[in-house]
């Protein structure tokens, strides 16, 4: 009979994950305990997908709040410290800010506006039309922000950020000013020394403070990528893509993902004589239409993946053969003129018009964005995604 199902992507319940557990032994038990369990066959291209933060747990990487102030301390010392771009998120930023003010004595916060770098709102566009706001050229204070446009919460999580932010520095001892502004030059007004919270844009931003006279310009990626005082560390993204443990203490990105994912691959050809793909994910890459949030907060949306998920896609859209080079076709006719296609199709089809259409990105974000949709970030509990038939095509 005729295979008419197509790309699969099943959610893998695990153990709850615990610092100094065996990343490797849980994911290949556990995929494998599903797959007798639901009477599935594992196949050569599937794709397992771990979890960036129970990879981070296992390995035990977290920090507390004062080593974080510790590394603030370290590398700026005891001048005012200008906060810049970073997130509205109390599981992403409010622990960072946390260790960040604990570690300064005064803090310049400048918030990008309408939205943060993820697409989370202090006021939306039309507003801004309406009072007559330049985003590109008008810098507002706090008091600027209120008269014009009051006390907006966000609209998911209820929460004022301008209030939320300046209070938790406030309880940390540390003064503070907030700004809002989207030229990052804007912050060498008020002080010559930055950290930059911007995670995708972090060089540009760096660059141009640095061109513009600048002191001392660090990046959320610089902060705890060592280790201080005993903490865990990223060595590449330091506190991008943590998130907030407890009321003291932050779980970092893990590290060292590239030997784990390989291991894993290995000891699923051990027991099953499969080739299986493996990858870590965090964030997809997407946007909500709705509350306008890119959901991509880590740095990355894999940290690691094994070699079969490298490049992008080599798709040609069934549509346009459909509608363009085989129109006058119907039936079995069409459908094995397409295959025909699809089996001697070029091995790349960047600007082919056969291609249009097709997403061009990278397999590894294609393949988290679908993994991050299936496991959820609540209560599911399945921090593994197992991904089949992702590999096949019509003529498959």
């Amino acid at each position: 009979m005729e295979r008419l199902i197509g790309t699969i992507s099943r959610g893998v319940r695990a153990p709850i994950i615990r610092s100094g557990d065996d990343i490797v032994e849980v994911v290949v038990s556990s995929v494998l305990n599903a797959a007798k369990s639901e009477n599935f066959q594992l196949n050569d291209k599937d794709v397992v997908a771990i979890t960036e933060a129970v990879v981070a747990r296992a390995q035990g990487n977290y920090a507390n709040v004062d080593q974080v102030a510790t590394d603030i301390q370290d590398k700026f010392g005891e001048t005012t410290l200008g906060v810049i771009f970073p997130i509205l998120s109390r599981n992403r930023f409010s622990i960072c800010l946390k260790g960040i003010a604990r570690g300064s004595k005064k803090i310049v916060l400048m918030l990008s506006y309408p939205s943060d770098e993820v697409g989370n709102h202090l006021v939306d566009l039309d507003t801004l039309d309406e009072k007559g706001i330049n985003l590109w050229t008008d810098v507002l204070t706090e008091e600027m922000y209120r008269e014009l446009f009051g006390y907006q919460k966000h609209p998911f999580t209820g929460v004022d950020y301008i209030e939320y932010y300046k209070d938790l520095i406030k309880k940390e001892g540390c003064e503070v000013e907030i700004v809002l502004a989207n030229d990052c030059r804007t912050i060498l007004k008020y002080t010559k020394n930055v950290l930059c919270c911007d995670i995708h844009s972090r060089a540009r931003t760096k660059r141009l403070l640095k061109a513009n006279g600048a002191n001392i310009v660090y990046s959320l990626d610089e902060i705890l990528n060592s280790p201080v005082k005993g903490s865990g560390y990223n060595e590449h993204y330091g506190l991008l893509g943590s998130n907030k443990a407890t009321e003291e203490t932050i779980k970092l990105f893990p590290r060292d993902c590239q030997p784990i994912v390989d291991k894993i691959q290995e000891r699923f050809y051990q027991e099953t004589g499969k080739q299986i793909e493996v990858m870590v994910y965090g964030d997809g890459a997407f946007k909500d239409p709705i509350g306008k949030i890119w959901e991509l907060a880590d740095p990355v949306v894999s940290p690691a993946y094994t070699s079969g998920l490298e490049g992008q896609p080599n798709e040609i859209k069934l549509k346009y053969l459909a509608d363009n080079d085989f129109a006058h076709l119907e039936g079995e006719e069409l459908k094995k003129a397409i295959s025909d296609y699809i089996r001697n199709k070029d091995n790349d089809l960047v600007g082919k018009m056969a291609s249009q259409g097709t997403t061009p990105r990278r397999i590894t974000d294609l393949l988290g964005s679908l993994c991050d949709l299936t496991s959820g970030s609540g209560d599911k509990g399945t921090p593994i995604v197992l991904v089949q038939g992702y590999f096949d095509n019509f003529t498959k």
